[in-house]
């Protein structure tokens, strides 16, 4: 019996030993298929840099970690952007399980500004003919860093000392921006000196230039012809070293998705301050005409999208309450008339806030002069009809209640002597004379206290007909 109980053991120990082996060698195994994923995909990133590109980038390269992708292309045509997106598109870019290619193309785009720093911490630069990087000197509000204010300039005064006038804040971000594109080319190798400069003096090259100096891998024509050229190159992932295999290899377009969309749609500086306007008159017009429902709705709606743009956009909040400043001093010339000082006051407010709001040199991220003078001029429009016509019903002639009544000739219904009926408006009225009067008789209304009115005999000859 023994002798069976300990073969059943025996038995029972074998087949977990073996459950185990089958397990770490299916583990070894699915790492092992994953590397062999034989698909390229491809990201279009064509404007300026901001949170919306930061979105599709990220989700992008979560969505290339899940399909084993072999790498991920990020074709490029930009102007620059906010600093706080391409940081955090680089973090996710550095932080990828795939290699990532940056690619500036087609013919003509650029990767100017953030689109440089982009490139340098890509694990493969890459440029199409004809295209050009650089210019990656961060752009401070009120003007560009390493350029003295004209004011400081005075008669005698040396360059050097012009330089050492400079804004201690603007070194400080040239600087940290300098450390920061060095140690993404240090990581890959590349031209630290020439993206030093490109940061300092706002330098920019040529694709071929580029190649020549160290800054970028290869030039391709389009992207088959980028997935030959790197097919066997390897690439250091995460501390990994990864040979490349795209030599025939299926590509994949990733598209933006609504939600991307939408997000470059709210965050557009212009379509933010819209929404902001929107948002502020609706409510404004809902406690103006309580039970309205819709303006309040669609306000609140618009000012909540609005303010969640403004989350994610370098907003200068003293460009902001200005605005909101400007709208109270128009409102309040509504409410209480003051020859114009007001709604002067509150058209100048309106517009310095909406220019201050993004005060910025970035391509795509300051609102646009234009717009801001449409909008300006329409609201002014609006408050001069409103202001116009309430001092035109002011120079109008009472045509209602007491005021209305005084100087107004009404008939007498019945003969009395003191206090008797009389007709006004075709409506009856009791009324007070000091004299008797009789039926038909015209009378004058002088004065009214409570219900009562005071009446006088009505003689055309020395009395203004109301």
């Amino acid at each position: 019996m023994c002798s069976e109980k300990e073969s059943e053991h025996a038995s029972f120990y074998l087949e977990i030993k073996f459950s185990i082996i089958l397990l770490f060698f299916l583990c070894w195994l699915c790492p092992a298929i994953a590397q062999t994923s034989n698909t390229a995909l491809w990201l279009d990133v064509d404007g300026a840099i901001g949170p919306a590109s930061h979105d599709y980038i990220k989700r992008s390269l979560a969505t290339a970690a899940m399909q084993n992708a072999q790498v991920v292309i990020i074709r490029l045509n930009t102007p620059g952007g906010l600093d706080v997106s391409m940081r955090e598109i680089i973090q996710e870019i550095i932080a990828s399980p795939v290699p990532v290619i940056s690619y500036v193309a087609p013919s003509g785009a650029r990767a100017a500004s953030a689109g440089t720093y982009i490139l340098y911490a890509s694990h493969i630069a890459a440029m199409a003919p004809a295209t050009n990087l650089g210019a990656a000197t961060p752009v401070k509000i009120g003007g560009f860093p390493g350029v003295p204010d004209s004011s400081d300039k005075k008669p005698g005064n040396s360059q050097h000392e012009q330089s050492d006038a400079q804004d201690i804040m603007t070194k400080k971000i040239v600087n940290d921006a300098v450390a920061y594109i060095r140690g993404l080319a240090q990581m890959r190798g590349r031209n630290a000196e020439w993206a030093e400069k490109a940061v300092r003096e706002a330098v920019s090259l040529t694709a071929n230039e580029a190649l020549g100096e160290g800054v970028i891998d290869l030039i391709a024509v389009d992207i088959p012809d980028l997935l030959t050229k790197i097919d066997g190159r390897t690439v250091n992932v995460q501390g990994q070293e990864i040979t490349l295999s795209t030599q025939k290899i299926n590509i994949q377009q990733l598209e933006q998705d609504w939600r991307t969309r939408l997000l470059a749609i709210i965050t557009d500086p212009n379509i933010a301050y819209i929404l902001m306007l929107i948002g502020i008159y609706g409510l404004i017009f809902e406690f103006a005409n309580p039970g309205t429902i819709i303006p309040g709705v669609v306000g609140a709606v618009c000012l909540l999208l609005a303010l969640f743009a403004f989350q994610v956009l370098p907003v200068n909040y003293a460009g902001l309450a200005l605005i909101f400043l400007g709208i109270v001093f128009m409102l309040a010339e509504m409410l209480v008339p003051s020859f114009g000082a007001l709604g002067i006051g509150g058209m100048i407010a309106f517009v310095m806030g909406s220019i201050m709001l993004l005060d910025m040199d970035i391509p795509g991220y300051g609102i646009s002069i234009p717009l801001i003078a449409t909008v300006a001029l329409m609201t002014a429009g609006f408050f001069l009809l409103v202001v116009s016509m309430a001092i035109k019903a002011r120079q109008r002639p009472i045509v209602s209640g007491k005021e209305e009544l005084i100087g107004d000739v009404g008939e007498v219904i019945d003969d009395f002597d003191n206090e008797g009926w009389i007709r006004v408006h075709g409506e009856l009225w009791r009324a007070k004379s000091n004299v008797p009067l009789h039926r038909g008789q015209k009378v004058r209304v002088t004065a009214m206290k409570g219900l009562m009115l005071q009446v006088e005999v009505y003689r055309q000859d020395n009395s203004e007909e109301n």
